[in-house]
């Protein structure tokens, strides 16, 4: 199955736009194929702004997310592999997504007949005692 993170960074990259706001997305920075300006790097991580006046060339793939942008001045091209995005929110509200590891469609859903799977154990709901 595909990951269903391309799609949501897409939806919610418009979903942000059409209310006027900024995009921002967090990237894990050290992934493998993640090409920014390492000078802005900050544990590992960056945030980048993806308005439309911000940015120049945006592509938003299934497995990537390229555009041209200027860093202090200097034009740089971006390119972010969709696994190294770890959110995407508005600027003026925080509101967004944060995403986990599981959402990109590399954990393998359970397999064999339902009937030898093993469960996971049920938990306990908590209980009330009257003690005298």
């Amino acid at each position: 199955m595909t990951s269903l993170r391309p799609y949501l960074i897409r939806a919610l990259y418009e979903w942000i736009v059409d209310n006027g706001m900024t995009p921002y997305v967090l990237v894990d920075a050290e992934r493998e194929g993640v090409q920014v300006p390492r000078r802005y790097v900050q544990d590992g991580r960056i945030i980048l702004n993806l308005h439309p006046d911000a940015i120049v060339n945006l592509l938003m793939g299934n497995e990537e997310i390229s555009f041209q942008a200027r860093f202090g001045g200097t034009p740089m091209t971006i390119h972010l592999p969709v696994t190294a995005v770890l959110a995407i929110y508005a600027r003026e509200t925080g509101r967004g997504m944060v995403f986990d590891e599981e959402m990109d469609g590399e954990t393998p859903p359970p397999s064999g007949p339902p009937e030898k799977r093993e469960e996971k154990p049920k938990s306990k709901r908590p209980t009330l005692r009257v003690v005298k």
